[in-house]
């Protein structure tokens, strides 16, 4: 660059903040710079959408002066001759670590949990920490700095990613000639959540998605009513919460589910958080756009996997190997939505990493302009800041990059990055850019030579058709030193040579393996683009994309299923009503409704099917389930009535298919039994494909599990610390929370101001009748215990789940009304089962309990039609009441009968098609249906068994043919089994 006063003078005085004025300064002559520094000639990008063409920058004292075509340039101006050049504002990283300490891990550990708080003063909850502030840790990092700058970054907002409710972050110039007075911009410049604990304490509560979802729920709600003034002590947490409600709210979610749970909580609490996503948004965009939130996006996509084993590449799942193809297009396909997003460094292994995975995404269609939004202008309005960053506009921050060119170019050079009007030399703009194609004349043989990469670092290739010479080079001091090998014979060639500013070519002296001097020339053929896709293997094509299934994993679907007007034709039908079992019978399904049963019925317009020979039924009810859920247990309390199967409902499960073509198309989501008191249930239909919120049962019955015996009071392993640790103790925390719940209920219909509290709330909804309870049971004296504690609160035990001593005390559970869902021929797995008989169905239905069989097993759940028929072997159950164990009486337990359990006019049409007797060993689940839209159909399933195949192999070539990540490294296949969740999963 061409400067036309000392340059000298500049380095001096162009810093953009010296000592603040009112310092004293012992050290020197004090005195203040009052020069500006005007950039001419280049092509500035103002904006992202403002772009001029031979203009002018003006800055001083660390601020845009002036920018413009026709700029008065102040006297004592030190000018830089930018022509050639393009200018743009620096980016903004709205979501980083830099600088700040992490938390340091909780020592200790043990069986036994910690429930209590460490902290005093502060909320009950360890993992709630809004009064943390960023700015108490945080240390300047030089180097993390340097290679944050040379990725194109200005400014970052720094925090401490550690707990639930993080505290306040820190907004930071990455200006390593200043100090903290100069470059901390902001010290309160956003408050951060996420659903993870802090490593910081050892807290349990919360153990699960669910209990950090619940957490923050009480969190707001005690928040308001803590600054209305209810509270007698002093809570600095709160009070730390009520002061930040001003700021930024961002929230790490980290995957799309995540990204709407975020979302919702927000929505309940007139929050819109920004969302950190995980990168996966673009399968669920309709959901994600209907957030209406601002998006922080990882561009971390993965790498391929070495796939070149054919017994390794097995272990890869296709749902995986699409990730890979698909993720990189993710900006693409929120910018074409509207999802108005920025871009962070955060989950990559190193901001060097940045560019190319940025290049990739434009590579995938992401429009250059919402690249350069996403970098400056978006995470500029994030952090409120859109008046001084992200655009070079009069009176903002001069935070600019100068490059060789159009900075989303591979072949564009980085020459600087001035920060706060502080120069930073990333590449010696002086140093001629040597990259390019050339053809190698050396040992009176030719080469191609590719020189590609950083301009200021090239990298190196050297071959020959196809074969492919080790190669070194370095270019220091306008000299370029490199060396070949030939190692067919072991020969190494060995070049030096001066390089001129005026040629492209390159020619220098050449040493032969046998040491003899001669030349080499070197003649140049393309330039650094094309080298620099030769390098990259870019053959100038976009990539190929998989298209997107629902959900996005092996066997979903191209588009979920829509409900049909069908007519099934001659089947034998089983009712399920007082009609019985209807042989030769159509079935008229319009509008996702049964709408007749009867012969010889006719429709216009609906889709038939013919059913002879086959068997028609109700969609199989699975009361206790604990399928289609990412957790089961929120066991860091003996009551955790605050939290709700419903919040992680996992709409992506496989087990949900594979249920699906077991007949199955309604369960209960259970909690599990890891505290007297557990979680809420989710009652779901099996639309496979939908969202989860799609699946729930509209005006769904409110239940909850409850649990008895050894897994409650921790008997099977050595945990002491947390109350009740005997059956006693299990009866008396039954009667204290229904005594509190009673009398918070009174408080608050009498009108006084209570602290909202969500777990009561729960409970006063059983004492008045409007929540149902499912009760993990196995001894009578237990069993006995608590209809005897319901009784004394007025209200009724409505299932009794497992309930494999409920032969014992049949007469007690009918006079009580309540119900009983167990399983046909399970005992003697663990001591208390010992006495459980696989009469017991029977033995309970002949005594007029409302009797169910369950799975309470991912595995199992798909044969429960065969688990019915073993209460025919085992109690001489007819075949039709045989059947209803799994379709209407379950339907009833669940208050769900009168939409589905049977097959009558007016009930939804979930309804299952059997090869054979729904009862038979031989029995397969031919089509099922769930409100007339066909969900799982085997000759579909076939195909698409077919179609999977046939797509991992596609995805297979394409790893094979990319070049890998960092170094061309690729990631080593392994196995990720499923994990099933069971009652006693935590």
């Amino acid at each position: 660059m061409k400067y036309k006063v000392l340059l000298l003078l500049g380095l001096l005085l162009c810093g953009p903040l010296a000592a603040q004025e009112y310092f004293p300064d012992n050290d020197s002559v004090k005195e203040q710079n009052t020069n500006y520094t005007a950039f001419t000639g280049a092509t500035i990008y103002v904006t992202p959408t403002k772009k001029l063409d031979n203009a002018t920058l003006v800055i001083r004292d660390g601020k845009v002066v002036a920018v413009g075509t026709n700029v008065r340039i102040p006297q004592n101006s030190i000018m830089v001759d930018a022509s050639g050049t393009t200018i743009y504002p620096s980016f903004i990283d709205p979501y980083s670590e830099f600088g700040v300490k992490k938390a340091q891990r909780a020592q200790g550990g043990g069986r036994s949990p910690q429930y209590s708080p460490t902290r005093a003063g502060y909320y009950w909850n360890d993992h709630i920490m809004p009064e943390y502030n960023a700015i108490a840790d945080f240390k300047f990092d030089d180097k993390t700095a340097a290679t944050m700058r040379k990725a194109g970054f200005g400014v970052v907002n720094a925090h401490r990613n550690d707990g639930i409710a993080q505290g306040s972050g820190v907004l930071v110039a990455l200006n390593s000639k200043g100090d903290d007075a100069d470059r901390v911009m902001n010290t309160a410049s956003g408050q951060f959540f996420s659903f993870s604990k802090s490593v910081a304490s050892r807290q349990s509560y919360p153990t699960s998605l669910m209990g950090a979802m619940a957490l923050l729920r009480q969190m707001y709600h005690d928040m308001r009513w803590y600054e209305a003034g209810n509270s007698n002590t002093t809570d600095r947490s709160l009070e730390a919460l009520i002061a930040n409600k001003g700021m930024t709210a961002i929230f790490d979610a980290g995957d799309k589910g995540n990204d709407l749970r975020a979302d919702k909580i927000g929505d309940q609490f007139g929050i819109q958080y920004v969302i950190v996503g995980g990168g996966d948004e673009y399968e669920a965009i309709a959901d994600i756009k209907a957030t209406n939130a601002t998006y922080i996006l990882p561009i971390n996509f993965p790498d391929a996997y070495d796939v070149s084993n054919p017994y390794q590449a097995d272990y890869v799942t296709l749902a995986d190997m699409r990730a890979w193809n698909q993720a990189p297009s993710n900006p693409k396909v929120m910018a074409e939505n509207g999802v108005p997003f920025a871009f962070t460094t955060h989950d990559l292994k190193s901001a060097a990493d940045f560019k190319g995975k940025l290049m990739k995404a434009i590579k995938y269609g992401l429009d250059k302009t919402k690249a350069l939004e996403a970098l400056t202008t978006v995470p500029a309005r994030i952090l409120g800041m859109s008046e001084t960053l992200g655009n070079l506009n009069p009176g903002s921050q001069a935070n600019f990059l100068i490059t060789s060119g159009d900075i989303f170019e591979n072949s564009t050079t980085l020459y600087e990055n001035w920060v706060q009007g502080t120069k930073n030399v990333i590449n010696d703009r002086n140093k001629k850019d040597i990259r390019g194609t050339y053809t190698l004349n050396a040992g009176g043989k030719s080469y191609e030579m590719i020189l590609s990469g950083d301009a200021g670092k090239p990298k190196i290739e050297v071959k020959q058709g196809e074969t492919k010479f080790p190669a070194k080079l370095s270019y220091d001091d306008g000299w370029v030193i490199l060396s070949m090998t030939d190692e067919a014979n072991n020969d190494i060639y060995r070049m030096t040579a001066a390089v001129v500013r005026s040629s492209d070519n390159i020619r220098g002296r050449l040493v032969l393996p046998n040491g003899r001097e001669t030349s080499f020339n070197a003649n140049k053929t393309a330039g650094p683009e094309e080298a620099e896709k030769q390098a990259e293997g870019d053959d100038g094509e976009a990539p190929t994309v998989v298209g997107i299934t629902y959900p996005n994993i092996g066997y979903g679907y191209k588009s979920v299923p829509q409900s049909q007007n069908i007519l099934f034709k001659n089947a034998t039908v089983w009712t399920g009503e007082a009609e019985g079992i209807l042989m030769n019978t159509d079935v008229l399904v319009r509008d996702g409704k049964i709408a007749a049963i009867g012969q010889n019925l006719n429709a216009r317009g609906a889709r038939v099917v013919d059913a002879t020979g086959k068997h028609l039924t109700a969609g199989i009810i699975d009361e206790h389930s604990h399928i289609a859920a990412l957790a089961i247990n929120e066991a860091g309390h003996n009551s955790s009535a605050e939290v709700t199967i419903e919040d992680v409902v996992d709409p992506e499960d496989i087990d949900i298919y594979r249920n699906l073509a077991g007949g199955v198309t309604s369960i209960q989501i259970l909690h599990g039994s890891a505290n007297p008191i557990g979680g809420r249930s989710a009652i779901i239909k099996l639309k496979w494909g939908e969202s989860a919120d799609n699946m729930i049962y509209d005006n769904t019955p409110k239940f909850i599990k409850f649990a008895l015996g050894e897994n409650v009071k921790q008997s099977n392993w050595q945990s002491f610390s947390r109350f009740p640790q005997t059956r006693m103790g299990v009866e008396q925390l039954y009667m204290n929370y229904f005594s509190r719940a009673k009398e918070y209920d009174a408080k608050k219909k009498s009108g006084a101001n209570i602290r909202y509290d969500e777990e009561l709330e729960v409970l006063a909804e059983i004492l008045n009748g409007e929540r149902f309870i499912s009760c993990h049971s196995y001894v009578q004296s237990e069993i006995n215990m608590l209809m005897k504690v319901a009784e004394k609160f007025d209200f009724r035990v409505n299932t009794f789940t497992h309930i494999l001593e409920g032969y014992k005390v049949a007469d007690k559970m009918a006079a009580h009304g309540v119900g009983g869902s167990t399983f046909s021929d399970w005992w003697a797995y663990k001591y208390e089962v010992n006495d459980a008989i696989p009469y017991n169905a029977a033995i309970m239905a002949r005594e007029g309990v409302v009797v169910a069989i369950n799975s309470d097993d991912g595995e199992m759940s798909r044969r429960l039609n065969q688990e019915a028929a073993k209460t025919v072997k085992y109690g001489g159950m007819s075949e039709e009441e045989a059947w209803k164990m799994v379709t209407l009486n379950p339907a009833k337990l669940l208050h769900i009968d009168d939409r589905v359990g049977s097959i009558k006019v007016g009930k939804d049409a979930d309804l299952v098609l059997w090869t054979d007797n729904p009862l038979s060993v031989y029995a397969k689940a031919e089509q099922t249906y769930i409100e007339g839209a066909l969900f799982f159909d085997m000759t579909k399933d076939a195909s698409m068994r077919a179609a999977i195949q046939q797509e991992r192999n596609e995805l297979i070539k394409m790893m094979l043919d990319d070049k890998g990540g960092n170094n061309g490294a690729k990631r080593r296949p392994g196995s990720r089994p499923k994990q099933r969740f069971t009652c006693e999963t935590l």
